[in-house]
C-alpha cells in the first residue's frame, strides 16, 4: 500500500461516517417528532449498508486502511456527538 493513499482511507472514514451519524441524528430527531417509522428503517439500512460496504472495501486492501477508515468514523462521530450536545439548562 502506497503511503500517498493512507490519507484518502482517512477521509473516507471520515466522510462516510459523517454521513452515518448525520443520519442518524435526522432519524433521532424524525422519530421524535412521531415521523414515519418506514423512513426511519429504510435511513437505517442505507446508513448500515453504506458504512458496511465502505469497510468492506477497506478490508479488501488490507488491515492499515480498514483501521484508518475505522478511526476516520471514530474522528466523525466525536465531531458530529460535539455539535448535537443538548446545552446544559
Amino acid at each position: 500500500m502506497s503511503i500517498l493513499l493512507m490519507p484518502l482511507y482517512l477521509a473516507a472514514g471520515i466522510a462516510s461516517g459523517t454521513v452515518y451519524f448525520r443520519f442518524l441524528w435526522w432519524d433521532v430527531r424524525r422519530l421524535v417528532a412521531a415521523g414515519n417509522p418506514a423512513i426511519t428503517i429504510l435511513s437505517m439500512l442505507g446508513r448500515i449498508a453504506l458504512l458496511g460496504g465502505v469497510l468492506a472495501l477497506a478490508s479488501k486492501q488490507g488491515a492499515l486502511p480498514l483501521l484508518l477508515v475505522a478511526l476516520g468514523v471514530f474522528i466523525a462521530r466525536f465531531v458530529i456527538t460535539l455539535g448535537v450536545r443538548a446545552p446544559a439548562p
